[in-house]
C-alpha cells in the first residue's frame, strides 16, 4: 500500500554483523565502512604478531635449556672442573708406583709374658732360687700385718723338712728341694715350707694327695713349736711349686678350731708365699721383654 506509513513503538536499525561481517556506514548506507574495516584488520595482524612472538620465544626458551643441558652432561663426563683446558694429566704409566719420600718405622714392643708361664715350665723359669731369693727381707707385710722373719733353711732331701704323713706325697711327686722360712708376730709364728718339683702338673697333684705337714723351723727366738699341739695348716700350688705352712703360739697353746689368730698366721704364711712365686715369675718375665 503506497503511502501508508506505520506508527508505533518500533524503530528499524541497522543490522550488525559482528566481528566477522562488514560494517556500514552511518545512516544504513550499503556502502562498506572501509576505515572500520582497515582498523579491524590492523587487530587480527597484530594478534598474529603475539602469538607468532610468543611461540618463538617457547622455541628459544627451549633450545637454549638444550644446550645447557648437554654443556652438564659434557661437563660431567670429562675432565675436574677445577682442571684448566690447557692442562692435561699425565697418563697413568707417568704416575709414580711407589712413595719416593721418607717412610716411618715402627718399633715392636714386646709385652711381658704372664709370670705364671714361668713359674711352670723350668726351661723358662732359670733365675737363682735359694732362700735369699725367696725370702730376702727382714721385715715382712703381708695383708696389713707385720712379720718378723725368725729362720731359713733349705732341705735338698725334702724329707728332712716334712712331717712323716708329707713325706711320702713328697717323695711320690718327685720333690726337688724344700726351702723354709719362719716368721713370727706378737706370739704367734709361722713356717712357710716351698717345695719345687720338675713339672706344674706335679706340684697339682701334691697339692690334690696333700697329708700334713711341713715341718715347723724353730731359731731367732722362736722356740720349737708346733710339735705336740693342734696348730693350723695350708697347702697350694703356682706353677711346678707346692708350698704349704704351719702356724700356732710360740708358748706352746693349741690353737684350736675358734682360735682366728693362729688361723690368720697360717693363711698370711700362704699369701706370702703366693705372692713370692709371683714376683719371682714377674721379674723373669719383665727381665725376658727388656731384652727383646
Amino acid at each position: 500500500m503506497r503511502g501508508q506509513r506505520f506508527s508505533g513503538p518500533h524503530k528499524m536499525r541497522p543490522m550488525s554483523f559482528g566481528q566477522g561481517g562488514p560494517a556500514w556506514g552511518p545512516g544504513g548506507s550499503s556502502t562498506p565502512d572501509w576505515a572500520a574495516l582497515a582498523e579491524q584488520a590492523e587487530r587480527k595482524r597484530a594478534r598474529r604478531r603475539r602469538w607468532l612472538l610468543a611461540g618463538g620465544g617457547a622455541l628459544a626458551t627451549a633450545a637454549v635449556a638444550g644446550i645447557v643441558a648437554v654443556a652438564v652432561i659434557s661437563e660431567g663426563g670429562g675432565s675436574s672442573p677445577s682442571a684448566k683446558p690447557s692442562e692435561s694429566l699425565p697418563p697413568p704409566g707417568d704416575l709414580p708406583s711407589e712413595p719416593t719420600g721418607p717412610q716411618p718405622s715402627f718399633a715392636t714392643e714386646r709385652p711381658p709374658a704372664p709370670p705364671e708361664d714361668y713359674l711352670k715350665d723350668p726351661a723358662k723359669d732359670t733365675a737363682p732360687l735359694g732362700e735369699d731369693t725367696l725370702f730376702p727381707d727382714e721385715k715382712v707385710t703381708v695383708r696389713g700385718r707385720q712379720y718378723q722373719r725368725a729362720e731359713t733353711d733349705t732341705a735338698k732331701k725334702c724329707a728332712d723338712a716334712a712331717q712323716q704323713d708329707l713325706v711320702p706325697v713328697l717323695r711320690k711327686h718327685g720333690c726337688e728341694k724344700l726351702f723354709r722360712a719362719t716368721y713370727e708376730r706378737d706370739g704367734l709364728a709361722f713356717t712357710l715350707g716351698i717345695a719345687v718339683f720338675g713339672s706344674e702338673a706335679a706340684a697339682a697333684e701334691v697339692k690334690s694327695g696333700y697329708e700334713p705337714n711341713v715341718a715347723a723351723l724353730p731359731g731367732g727366738g722362736v722356740p720349737d713349736f708346733c710339735r705336740v699341739v693342734l696348730c693350723r695348716t695350708t697347702v697350694n700350688a703356682l706353677g711346678r711349686y707346692a708350698f704349704f705352712t704351719i702356724a700356732g703360739h710360740t708358748d706352746g697353746t693349741p690353737a684350736g678350731d675358734d682360735d682366728e689368730k693362729a688361723k690368720q698366721a697360717a693363711l698370711d704364711g700362704s699369701y706370702f708365699g703366693h705372692d713370692r712365686l709371683m714376683e719371682r715369675g714377674k721379674r723373669q718375665s719383665e727381665a725376658d721383654a727388656a731384652a727383646g
